[in-house]
């Protein structure tokens, strides 16, 4: 039988998923990274920004160990929506991907000293969900869900821009088939559609 830490599975998982984020930048130009590929501006430079914020706020201020870059995010009252979503001209690509790093870092740092029944509060949450109350077990959980959900968004993303799929550089998961057998299955599942509609 294998034993196993909740704690490190947990960090494990959560690393996981911020590599797989930042491999979907890598080998692309500037613009790619900004350019928004949904109707709601979603981009991937943009997910790494929101991500840095998260981690910092859900690892930072919920525990007691606030990060002043961080302060805006846990204070945002609403007023300019979606700042935290794209990375401004002023803002290079390096800058927010350090920053990402560095949240990883603080993250890091607060998941090793705490035990996981350590209690914080998350002040965006309010009255309503236990008073923001929690425990850095569900923190975890609740980043690692973040985090996963937006590398989804930027598997898609990444894929609209060039074609690129896949989980890691070293792991596409995908079938290994030609691009022929993309466009015929494409079209497949197209006229399912057109059927079903």
């Amino acid at each position: 039988m294998t034993t196993t830490d909740a704690k490190t599975d947990l960090r494990r998982y959560l690393q996981a998923a911020r590599d797989a984020v930042l491999w979907k930048l890598d080998g692309l130009p500037e613009r790619d990274v900004r350019r928004p590929m949904t109707p709601t501006g979603t981009n991937l430079l943009g997910l790494v920004k929101h991500l840095t914020f998260v981690e910092l706020g859900y690892f930072g201020a919920t525990f007691g160990r606030p990060v002043a870059a961080a302060q805006a995010w846990v204070d945002d009252d609403g007023s300019e929506p979606n700042w935290d979503m794209w990375a401004t001209a002023e803002e290079s690509r390096e800058q927010v991907v350090e920053g990402y790093r560095r949240a990883w870092q603080h993250a890091d740092a607060t998941i090793t000293e705490l035990p996981l029944d350590a209690t914080g509060a998350v002040p965006w949450w309010g009255e309503g969900k236990d008073e923001g109350e929690v425990t850095l077990h569900r923190v975890l959980v609740h980043v690692i869900a973040e985090t996963q959900r937006h590398a989804g968004h930027a598997d898609v993303v990444r894929e609209l821009v060039d074609g690129t799929t896949g989980m890691r550089a070293d792991a596409g998961n995908m079938p290994d088939v030609d691009a022929a057998w993309w466009a015929a299955y494409r079209e497949r599942l197209e006229q399912v559609a057109r059927d079903a509609g």
